[in-house]
């Protein structure tokens, strides 16, 4: 893959590291639902996580520019991960993870209009087959016309993609002058606190099991502390764009974990579905990475 530098291309390997990570939280998320509402499971995954993001920032100090950047970071967090956490009340894992990859389209326009930069031919290709891709492998030969109350988890999760994709851009500008660690606890303490409030508007329902309490503890430390402080680092040295595109493998880990598992086979058109968003990463990886389209931060 010559088109990209090596800290790109090592961006890019911890990013695909976090997505496969990040697929297993899916169905955890889920089940976890059966014992606390989404807003308080919410509050309790980001409050785990605030206080392990504590422990790696507090060597690093209050760096201002890390808080202020992590401040205009927070309200897209908090909107994606709330919207995604309500949808998954009411829609599959599947689908939300089919809906949260439609982020990958969202992020070359929202560059395109924060930054001015025109996405490469190469990646919206890119961009195009990975969409294709995600459709034959979530939704393909399932029905999607809305029925019960799927179709209000399904735009919960598409509000998501939006807010992730806000997100990933802005990241994009902000992680090269910032302190990884301080940059991150500031929005994770900022979600739990965002999220707080919202309990006492909206009903709350904890059912305390101890299958709810090893899931706050897996996604407030791992999926959120470790797994974001990681992204923000690879972030700062990566393309917003790239970084869809390697999320967008998101629904292929989680299938493929399904597969291992046991739980699910695959059809041909779900298989061509993944081979389809492999071969959208790779035109996005093997894209030229250069002025006029997209940035490459490779901080010392």
């Amino acid at each position: 893959m010559t088109g990209a530098p090596r800290a790109v291309l090592a961006a890019d390997a911890v990013l695909l590291a976090i997505t496969a990570f990040w697929a297993t939280s899916f169905v955890l998320v889920k089940d976890a639902l059966g014992a606390a509402d989404p807003l308080t499971f919410l509050a309790l995954r980001f409050g785990v996580g605030a206080l392990a993001c504590t422990a790696l920032a507090w060597r690093d100090g209050l760096h201002g520019p890390s808080l202020r950047a992590g401040v205009r970071l927070s309200p897209w967090l908090f909107g994606g991960y709330a919207l995604q956490t309500a949808g998954l009340a009411w829609t599959t894992p599947a689908r939300s993870a089919f809906l949260i990859g439609v982020c990958v389209l969202f992020v070359p326009f929202v560059g395109w209009a924060l930054n001015g930069r025109r996405p490469r031919p190469a990646i919206l290709l890119g961009v195009s087959l990975a969409a294709a891709g995600m459709y034959l492998l979530t939704l393909h030969g399932q029905e999607v016309r809305a029925g019960g109350e799927t179709w209000r988890g399904d735009l919960l999760t598409l509000g998501c993609a939006g807010a992730y994709a806000f997100h990933i851009v802005l990241t994009e500008r902000y992680a090269p002058g910032a302190r990884p660690s301080v940059l991150v606890a500031t929005q994770v303490w900022a979600v739990f606190l965002l999220s707080l409030p919202c309990l006492a508007v909206f009903p709350v329902r904890l059912e305390p099991t101890p299958q709810l309490w090893g899931v706050v503890a897996y996604t407030g430390v791992l999926a959120t502390a470790v797994a974001i402080s990681l992204q923000t680092w690879a972030q700062a040295r990566t393309t917003a764009v790239r970084a869809g595109l390697v999320f967008a493998l998101e629904p292929v880990f989680t299938a493929a974990l399904g597969v291992y598992l046991g739980r699910e086979a695959l059809t041909g058109a779900q298989w061509a579905g993944g081979a389809l968003i492999v071969l959208g990463v790779v035109a996005g990886e093997v894209a030229p990475v250069g002025a006029g389209a997209e940035r490459p931060a490779p901080p010392a």
